[in-house]
């Protein structure tokens, strides 16, 4: 194929998984999926290789790049099938992330797969919102081993109604199910319509065309990294179950565009779910890489094969069977980015940015109702918050937006008030949290929520105690703090409020770049 070609190509593959996501978006149930947009859409190939992607949520695509191939390797496809999963040690992120998988054939043979990864804010646990301060996996709520959902394009009974038996929601929950079935039907339909026009020998040809660009531009690029050894550490504020300053430590070696991220030195995992599962680290220094190559470059698995990386088994993010990980796929994803970017610092101190916020400030909110029978008072509700983003050497950071692993949208006020017994009394900039440099880190914000009938609140935020750092002489953000009737609050607890209770998140901002006045 000449450039022309395979950029057409490209684009139209992406563009698959664009409508994909606006189906998902358009038909979903839920304000978390239609409003937050937390789901993401990507093509893989018959081996489980990532052929494109939307742009959506970088920790559930680089989880799904780095687990794919073992999960679609490990079952007999028929065309009409379709998986849905949400094991985190299968393949998966954390429990409330449920991902369909179709397969996708042409004179019955298997071209190719689509999958949509959507997160869930009720997975059945006892607490509303399902992201509890658990100690096992089991405690989080209803595990999904890769199961057949639909098959010979019929939903599988069995299959829906044992899911939805275990959901405190059910007849929501069956309409986002639903929703991720439709969008993978459109990316199904699409995919037929391009191997149709080009033909199935061409079109693997053309993937095989597309990762070997992406392969030669991402080496390209990353060769401009100077090559050593480059080392440096930060720590997860705690666990939320008295563990506290837990160390994550990496070591990034740099030979001629190919990259070794070793991860030994990371403290063990803990007990609390701050814990993750490899496929979630790789997320993580996919994102911080990728974000060094050049914007035309394809979103496939050929950009990521100069990348490897180590994590000692038992380690917090290789996290061993069954530990909790609700928050790892939140939290330690975003703090493995710090760690990441703050060794890279030391080799490209110009392209690198300060720390940002450093947390998706995990706000999970509900209330289940006693006995056998759930009333309609019934309700989970799951968002997070944005913060400061670090300045770099072009210029001051952004404030109050969501920083990388994460690309949710703000759920609107307006929404918010419609859906759940809950109203803002105040959503600002939190003025003057950006760590001063040159360049200033941006700001955090304030996000104040008065509820009006009894909540249980699940709280699940970072750099509550640590602050995130500044570069080049750049000063700390600040923390962030939360509090409850202006009283603070532990940064991971579960709480109970009352009509008329207040809950104020103060998030923390991004640090500064350079000497201030310089």
């Amino acid at each position: 194929m000449d450039a022309i070609e395979l950029t057409l190509f490209n684009r139209r593959c992406q563009a698959v998984c664009d409508e994909m996501g606006a189906v998902l978006q358009r038909t979903a149930f839920s304000p978390n999926i239609k409003d937050r947009l937390d789901f993401s859409c990507a093509i893989f190939d018959i081996h489980g290789q990532l052929c494109a992607q939307a742009a959506h949520i970088p920790v559930h695509l680089g989880s799904m790049a780095y687990a794919m191939a073992d999960i679609v390797q490990k079952v007999e496809w028929q065309d009409g099938d379709m998986l849905i999963m949400n094991d985190p040690y299968l393949g998966g992120t954390h429990l409330p992330d449920i991902t369909l998988i179709a397969p996708i054939f042409f004179d019955n043979t298997l071209c190719t797969f689509v999958a949509c990864r959507a997160h869930h804010a009720d997975i059945g646990t006892s607490t509303p919102g399902s992201m509890p301060l658990a100690n096992t996996l089991q405690e989080e709520g209803l595990i999904i081993p890769p199961t057949l959902f639909m098959q010979n394009n019929e939903i599988i009974d069995q299959t829906f109604d044992g899911i939805l038996e275990n959901i405190n929601q059910p007849e929501n929950a069956a309409a986002d199910f639903k929703s991720q079935m439709s969008a993978n039907l459109c990316g199904k339909n699409r995919l037929d319509e391009l191997i149709d026009n080009m033909g199935i020998k061409q079109f693997h040809m053309a993937l095989e065309n597309l990762n070997h660009y992406a392969e030669t531009l991402a080496r390209s690029s990353l060769k401009e990294i100077p090559d050593g050894q480059y080392t440096f550490t930060d720590v997860m504020d705690d666990d939320g179950q008295g563990n506290q300053d837990i160390l994550i430590k990496v070591t990034l070696d740099v030979n001629d565009g190919n990259i070794h991220a070793d991860f030994t030195g990371t403290d063990p995992q803990v007990k609390g779910n701050i814990n993750c599962p490899l496929s979630v680290a790789a997320a993580a220094v996919y994102y911080c890489f990728y974000c060094l190559m050049p914007p035309q470059i394809p979103a496939c698995a050929g950009s990521f094969r100069s990348i490897k990386l180590k994590a000692p088994k038992g380690c917090l993010i290789n996290a061993n069977y069954p530990a909790a990980v609700a928050a790892g796929n939140v939290e330690t994803s975003t703090r493995l980015v710090d760690v990441v970017l703050g060794a890279l610092a030391k080799a490209l101190p110009e392209k690198i940015p300060a720390a940002s916020h450093g947390s998706m400030n995990n706000i999970a909110m509900g209330y289940h109702a006693m006995g056998a029978n759930p009333t309609s008072l019934q309700w989970d509700y799951y968002e997070t918050l944005a913060g400061g983003m670090g300045a770099g050497a072009n210029g001051a950071g952004l404030s109050a937006v969501q920083t990388h692993m994460t690309n949710t949208l703000n759920t609107p006020i307006e929404v918010l008030e419609k859906n759940y017994p809950i109203r803002i009394t105040r959503y600002a900039i939190r003025q003057n949290s950006g760590g001063k440099g040159k360049y200033d880190g941006g700001n955090g914000l304030i996000r104040e929520y008065e509820f009006l009938q009894t909540t249980s609140v699940t709280l699940l935020t970072e750099r509550r105690t640590h602050a995130p750092w500044g570069l080049s002489g750049g000063g700390q953000g600040q923390t962030g703090i939360n509090l409850i009737n202006d009283i603070a609050i532990p940064a991971k607890s579960i709480n109970t409020l009352q009509k008329g209770d207040r809950l104020t998140i103060c998030t923390a901002g991004g640090g500064g770049w350079g000497e201030p006045g310089k």
